[in-house]
């Protein structure tokens, strides 16, 4: 099967009575009749909490803010009848009404915008990822919900995009880990936070895990969500030397290595990766990062 990528962002919306605001599919959608929570895919070069509330607005005609970032999760999906496997990175934000007026959406992928209780919502067909944001069980939907015919649309010419997890990684006496962008990629000779990309499939908190043994022979454990960066580099070098439109969605955590050992690269790390070193408090001043780390440093703190 042709693997197929989409990043999306989507919002978790209660009201003072504890209802959450669902989403039903409309006939154009790819399960028509399910519900979700408000959300969908990012455009190019768009912030997920940009597209959050793009999204709630388009589907419920409520304007929200952004209040904190609950949870990231990965799906995939096949399709068997056009050939493909469709992976969703979805990032669920918790946000707040701040205006508008319930309504539904006019000519798209949503036809309903409802407040349900909880006992109303497990009552319905429900996407996987909002059964178990909202805390219910996951049930299968029946057969033939998938409707979609339409092939998936290629990349944009020369844009492109990508979603990785990265960690704020620190040892029992508080050092931090960082690993040095290797030379012939961009920010070569910079300190920066350990992770990558995630594979088709993996779950962003497993790719950080793997990176981070790849990256320095380090075992770690995520213990909090910290935030998403987002990068939009219009100008950047694809790796058979052309130019791209790149758009990188970036997640960090926090991830602490009970038993630290000296830092070690590995052969699967894919060469991007020059070292890896720990680093006091004082001497993380002395470095240069990269604008993720600095970021991502100063807000842990």
């Amino acid at each position: 099967m042709e693997r197929v990528r989409r990043v999306g962002a989507y919002g978790v919306l209660r009201d003072t009575g504890r209802q959450v605001l669902l989403v039903r599919g409309s006939a154009s959608a790819d399960f028509p009749g399910v519900w979700s929570l408000p959300g969908g895919g990012l455009e190019h070069a768009e912030h997920p909490a940009h597209a959050v509330v793009r999204e709630v607005a388009e589907e419920t005609g409520l304007t929200v803010e952004v209040t904190g970032l609950r949870a990231v999760v990965a799906d995939v999906v096949p399709y068997p009848d056009l050939g493909v496997a469709l992976h969703t990175d979805r990032m669920l934000f918790d946000v707040t009404v701040v205006g508008g007026r319930l309504r539904a959406e006019r000519d798209g992928s949503t036809d309903l915008a409802r407040w349900l209780t909880l006992d109303e919502t497990a009552k319905l067909p429900l996407l996987p990822f909002t059964a178990e944001a909202v805390g219910l069980p996951v049930v299968p939907l029946p057969a033939g919900a998938l409707r979609r015919r339409e092939p998936f649309p290629g990349p944009a010419g020369d844009r492109r995009q990508r979603f990785g997890a990265y960690g704020v990684v620190t040892d029992p006496a508080g050092r931090v880990l960082l690993t040095m962008i290797a030379e012939g990629y961009p920010g070569a000779g910079r300190w920066h936070l350990p992770g990558g990309g995630t594979d088709h499939g993996e779950q962003p908190v497993t790719a950080l895990l793997r990176e981070l043994v790849e990256e320095s022979g380090q075992l770690g454990r995520v213990t909090e969500l910290i935030g998403v960066d987002n990068l939009h580099n219009p100008a950047a070098l694809g790796p058979e030397g052309y130019p791209l439109d790149w758009h990188g969605v970036r997640v960090v955590y926090r991830v602490a290595v009970d038993v630290p050992t000296e830092p070690a690269v590995t052969e699967t790390a894919g060469g991007s990766t020059a070292r890896a070193a720990w680093f006091t408090p004082a001497e993380l001043r002395t470095l240069p990062l990269t604008e993720i780390a600095v970021i991502a440093l100063d807000s842990s703190r």
